[in-house]
Order: structure tokens, then sequence, then C-alpha cells
């Protein structure tokens, strides 16, 4: 859980606007981890950079895994994923 307070959604200011623009979830909003980011945009691009590597870049863990690990960790951490 995070303390960081957010911004309003949709963000007023532009360059956050369209670094936002494309990490609508199938939900259509954005998790909040991303949120956290809105104070810095370099480091939400970072993030996703990160995120998009370790999920969906060459592993020889298998997508199924991979989620069950973040499922895991975030319910260590008592975070909503």
């Amino acid at each position: 859980m995070t303390f960081v307070p957010f911004p309003e959604n949709p963000p007023q200011d532009p360059e956050l606007a369209e670094a936002f623009s494309s990490l609508h979830n199938r939900h259509g909003f954005v998790d909040h981890i991303l949120w956290v980011h809105a104070h810095n945009p370099r480091t939400l691009k970072g993030h996703v950079e990160l995120y998009r590597a370790l999920m969906f870049g060459p592993s020889p863990l298998s997508r199924k895994q991979r989620e069950t690990i973040a499922v895991v960790a975030s319910a260590a951490n008592r975070c909503h994923y």
C-alpha cells in the first residue's frame, strides 16, 4: 500500500497525461502502483519498461509462473494485485 498522494485522475499536467494515456488496464483505469510515479514521469517510464521486460521478455519462467510470483509478492506486501 502506498501512502504517496495521487494527483487527480486524469492528470492535468500534459506530460503526465501523455505518459498515462497508454497505461489503462483492462478495467479502464491506471493501476495504483503506477500512480505512485505520477510525481516523476521519468520514473514511470522506467517502471513500465522494467515490468514489461520481466513479465513479457524472454525467461525460463512461464507467464503463469511470473504472474504467480507477482501475486504472492503482492499478498506478502498487502498490496492489491
